[in-house]
């Protein structure tokens, strides 16, 4: 039984990419600090499967007994509220967290898949974005923690893998959605969805004609799991190209609830937001056979389906702050 670790895998992603393990057959050894996972998405699979939970900061060197064949960094605050809150913990993790995630890597003989981000791009000046473009980033804005310490651990994998002969992988994940998100993280996805659902005014900043693409998070991990079996070395994009304007994506929003909610706009609340994030996904088709299968009515009407059991069992829940 191959065994991994997942730092971060009790988050959004992290718990799917767990969840994808474990039906392949695998043993998963979960780290996490909990700052923004959430222990109750991977205590089904603690159950029912032989995963392992360490409630530790990988920002702090880390030891795991025995056997380690892959470890898979998805440590990382990830959505504009975040990066307010915790601009330091986003900064640490991505150059500390790594360095120590590579460092078990090597210590342990393993495989090493990094999560870096679309964001590495900035607000880009080039569509769609292919991973030979190297970006348009504001290093000192308010989005540049996030930004910036990707930059930098995906810098930090490359040397690891040209100097010390560490075995990676860099996947760029473009904006992702689905079931386990957090309700309150101010990521599109959540936030138009409980505002439908609460019958809430949807907030849409901007004159909602920047442009997302959102890829399925099942989808998402799809490539991740094929881009892990493969020895390939430098990043890949892993996302949906077809493109949404965030006023469109509003709008399905509130015909699949069926939700009375006005959209409503206002002022941009953050800077540096990107106006248009599109992914060129040829190197994955090329190089993983891979391309999304789920469409985005499909995928919002399970997401939706289950934040609509969520919210009835967390009737308190503060009210949404979209960025």
């Amino acid at each position: 039984m191959p065994r991994a670790v997942v730092t971060g895998g009790a988050g959004f992603i992290g718990s799917h990419l767990t969840e994808r393990l474990v039906h392949e057959g695998w043993e998963v050894v979960v780290v996490d600090n909990l700052i923004t996972g959430q222990r109750r998405n991977i205590e089904a699979l603690e159950r029912d499967y032989p995963v392992q939970f360490i409630h530790h900061d990988i920002r702090v060197p880390l030891q795991v007994e025995g056997r380690v064949d892959y470890v898979f960094h998805f440590a990382s605050p990830a959505s504009p509220v975040d990066f307010i809150q915790r601009p330091f913990e986003t900064l640490t993790v991505g150059a500390y967290g790594t360095e120590n995630a590579l460092n078990l890597a090597l210590e342990k003989g393993a495989k090493f898949l990094f999560a870096s981000t679309s964001e590495v791009y900035g607000d880009p000046l080039v569509h769609p974005q292919s991973e030979d473009y190297w970006g348009n980033v504001n290093p000192i804005g308010v989005r540049g923690v996030y930004d910036e310490a990707k930059r930098y651990a995906e810098s930090l994998v490359m040397a690891y893998h040209r100097y010390k002969g560490a075995d990676t992988r860099i996947v760029r994940i473009f904006n992702t959605y689905g079931e386990r998100m957090r309700l309150n993280d101010g990521r599109v996805v959540p936030n138009f969805v409980c505002q439908a659902l609460r019958g809430e005014p949807i907030t849409v900043y901007g004159d909602g004609s920047q442009t997302r693409s959102f890829c399925y998070v099942a989808d998402l991990v799809e490539g991740i799991w094929r881009l892990a079996q493969t020895d390939y070395h430098l990043p890949v994009n892993l996302g949906n190209p077809q493109e949404n304007t965030i006023l469109e994506f509003a709008q399905l929003i509130k015909e699949i609830t069926q939700s009375p909610s006005p959209i409503v706009f206002r002022e941009f609340l953050t800077p540096d937001d990107p106006r248009r994030r599109c992914p060129d996904i040829t190197r994955a088709r090329e190089l993983l056979g891979w391309e999304p299968q789920v469409s985005l009515r499909d995928g919002l009407e399970r997401t939706i389906a289950y934040f609509r059991r969520y919210l009835k069992s967390n009737t308190a829940l503060p009210p949404q702050n979209a960025f």
